[in-house]
């Protein structure tokens, strides 16, 4: 297996200005080996090229057996005042740090001296909504780390021009995790990805979340990805899971999908009423964070590439800064909303616009839309296919665009 580092230029730049913010805590979250601690290393090496000493950086991995002695919150603190006795600035590097219990206690107290410039990751939604709510307040920046996306992937892998549209199936099935490009067999992809989402299971879910029918967690788990960009509805799940012999109440249904998403395995897509103008709670649907997931928990023998391209195209309007709803019309629904800047884009995603009915289902998705926001079909065809004010985009041409 050989390890390709690349560097995370999409997040560093972002992160950049507050470097040297003692005032906020910088916090990295997201699924778990999406590269979070691969950018607080690329930091730390930026900060060592801008002369700070290697004693003024201050690094720990709650993952490492080398910290299990920090389990509290006044023993992270204590442990950090040891390691900065002189009256300077300190760059501190807390790398997992939700295993510290009411460790935003601690983060609280060396932030008020003024001396330390935090910078913390976590893989489970808690670390950013509910336990810093109370004591971090408005003294904290935060930034969603996602696997790579395409152009990254390319970039790391060093892919030809003429091999692009075959590397995009590739990310199709396998996905975008930093560490899965190491391999090159399926089966070791397979393995690798697959012990990512138990750790997810094991450790995110199981421990910190309290859930403890791990089996019923997989079955709906694989249901909500076979049904990917299908409406949701809880009776239909609740139905299946009778069929399987298994009995579930809606409430402990919807606990379920919520720790899904505080793990960072799929994402919720609300329902926008492009006429009411109003997001709607019912009928929303989910998309997996990572591609790879999918492949592992796919009960099909074929890779269902529409749904799978749907999917990869949120995820990378996620990465470049849109929120992303599903629209609603009068007779019928449009893939995506991408709202950015007060932008709004309208989007429908095909794999090809490969006939006629294709092609009027595709861009007739839009008729029934009064306004002139920008609208556009997604595709991997390569002819422009523009027509009545709707732009045609090849799928390559718009993952590569970071101005889109």
């Amino acid at each position: 297996m050989v390890i390709i580092m690349l560097k995370r230029e999409l997040y560093l730049q972002k992160i950049r200005p507050f470097y040297k913010e003692v005032s906020l805590i910088k916090i990295l979250y997201g699924l778990r080996r999406s590269g979070k601690s691969i950018i607080l290393t690329q930091i730390m090496d930026e900060l060592k090229e801008n002369k700070i000493k290697e004693e003024q950086i201050i690094y720990i991995n709650f993952e490492s057996l080398e910290y299990n002695f920090i389990t509290k919150d006044i023993d992270l603190y204590n442990y950090v005042k040891e390691k900065s006795p002189k009256n300077k600035i300190y760059y501190l590097f807390l790398d997992e740090i939700q295993k510290v219990e009411n460790f935003e206690k601690a983060i609280n107290s060396l932030r008020i001296t003024n001396k330390y410039s935090i910078f913390i990751t976590g893989s489970n939604s808690r670390l950013t909504f509910s336990e810093l709510s109370t004591d971090l307040t408005g003294r904290y920046v935060s930034f969603k780390i996602n696997p790579l996306t395409y152009k990254e992937a390319i970039e790391l892998m060093k892919v030809k021009r003429k091999d692009y549209e075959t590397f995009l199936y590739d990310m199709l099935e396998w996905g975008g995790l930093p560490q899965r490009f190491s391999f090159t067999e399926d089966n070791n992809k397979l393995n690798y990805i697959s012990d990512v989402y138990n750790s997810i299971i094991l450790k995110d879910v199981v421990e910190r979340l309290k859930i403890k029918d791990v089996t019923t967690f997989n079955k709906i788990v694989e249901y909500l990805l076979d049904t990917e960009g299908r409406e949701f509805s809880s009776k239909n799940v609740l139905e299946y899971l009778k069929k399987e012999n298994t009995n579930l109440s809606s409430q402990t249904l919807y606990n379920y999908l919520e720790a899904l998403c505080s793990v960072f395995i799929v994402n919720k897509v609300y329902r926008y009423d492009i006429e009411g103008k109003a997001v709607l709670k019912t009928l929303n649907k989910y998309y997996v964070s990572d591609l790879g997931i999918k492949k592992i928990k796919n009960n099909n023998a074929k890779t269902n590439y529409s749904i799978c391209l749907e999917n990869l195209i949120y995820n990378d309007l996620i990465v470049k800064g849109y929120k992303v709803y599903i629209g609603k019309t009068k007779k019928g629904e449009i893939d995506f909303i991408a709202l950015k800047n007060k932008e709004v884009k309208y989007i429908q995603v095909s794999l090809y616009l490969e006939n006629e009915t294709t092609l009027n289902r595709e861009f007739g998705a839009f008729a029934n839309i009064q306004d002139n926001y920008a609208k556009y079909v997604i595709s991997l065809d390569k002819e422009d296919k523009s027509q009545d004010g709707i732009t045609h985009l090849n799928v390559i041409d718009f993952l590569l665009n970071d101005d889109f």
